[in-house]
């Protein structure tokens, strides 16, 4: 497994202690950055989210894809490198590489930070003809410029952004990672692009805080991996799973709220951290779109859109992007 190193800090658990201490030590609103609910145990909840009857996203997604695919595969008759943002166990992404690979060579680059998705993702993959799996362990910058500085001549790379992964950034950082994105890829490349649609605002509640308590769980693992990894001393009994949408900012809000007054030692950090009754750690955001700003977005940033779909069931786009 491929797994360069990052920029700016080598050690993970550094990098998360850094986090935690900058995001817990903040003087107003307590955060925490969501890619580190992505754990073994983070990683298999999320999994069960995604069949919950609530929950439609996933299931739309995956809808997409299958009208998506026949365009996405005409697209380059070229050998590629497709290189997915996030890409969890991989399991969606089968169908849309075995029709890729029917008319070329490629190579499958899932990037991610869960070393456990990385494993899953390469059980799933395994002995795929004509697909080679190059997994890359890392933030999502460095892993596509791994895979762009890795390009042969005759190549043309592919970025598979799925999930509405992109609606977890807020306006201002999502346009730069888009712009990002474009400046690592060559003209003609692609982006395959996912994004959650305004929808009411109970279906969305629902979505992220389901009867069955299983999100609640998602949220308050990420404070158990703080404990596990750093030595943290939160009581989880004494936090509460809070979701709601936020209808001015289009974004649902994740937070986890304190119900009494506690200090929580984190020690691998060299903090502790006080809470007052009520208040809260914003855990994820999550925005909603409407396509066509979709479309406005990614123009501002470099790219040209080649097509987009719309799945009616759950409100959802996904939408073919090429770098200028």
């Amino acid at each position: 497994m491929n797994r360069p190193a990052n920029e700016t800090v080598t050690d993970p658990l550094a990098a998360f202690a850094e986090d935690v201490r900058a995001g817990l030590g903040r003087p107003s609103q307590k955060q925490l950055p969501p890619k580190y609910f992505y754990d073994e145990v983070g990683s298999a909840l999320f999994e069960v989210i995604t069949l919950l009857p609530e929950y439609g996203l996933t299931r739309a997604d995956e809808r997409l894809l299958e009208r998506s695919t026949p365009a996405f595969a005409a697209w380059t008759s070229a050998p590629l490198m497709v290189a997915e943002l996030g890409s969890g166990n991989g399991r969606k992404t089968h169908r849309l590489l075995d029709a890729l690979a029917s008319r070329r060579q490629i190579t499958y680059c899932p990037i991610e930070l869960s070393r456990p998705a990385l494993i899953r993702c390469e059980s799933e993959f395994e002995g795929i003809e004509g697909v080679r799996l190059h997994p890359i362990e890392a933030e999502y910058l460095d892993g596509i410029r791994h895979v762009a500085s890795c390009r042969r001549s005759n190549e043309r790379v592919a970025v598979l952004f799925l999930g509405s992964s992109i609606g977890n950034f807020d306006a201002v950082p999502a346009l730069d990672l888009l712009r990002s994105i474009s400046d690592a890829l060559a003209p003609g490349d692609a982006l395959l692009l996912s994004t959650d649609l305004v929808k009411p605002a109970e279906r969305l509640r629902l979505a992220y805080d389901d009867p069955a308590g299983v999100t609640a769980a998602f949220n308050l693992n990420l404070l158990a991996r703080i404990n596990r990894e750093l030595d943290g001393g939160f009581d989880l009994s004494r936090f509460r799973h809070q979701a709601f949408y936020n209808e001015r900012a289009q974004r649902v809000e994740m937070h986890l709220r304190s119900v009494s007054r506690q200090t929580v030692p984190i020690r691998r950090a060299e903090i502790e951290i006080h809470f007052e009754p009520g208040e809260t750690i914003w855990t994820e955001s999550s925005y909603k779109y409407h396509a066509a700003d979709v479309v406005r977005m990614c123009e501002q940033t470099g790219f040209r859109c080649e097509g987009q779909w719309i799945d009616e069931e759950w409100p959802f786009a996904q939408t073919l992007l090429t770098a200028g």
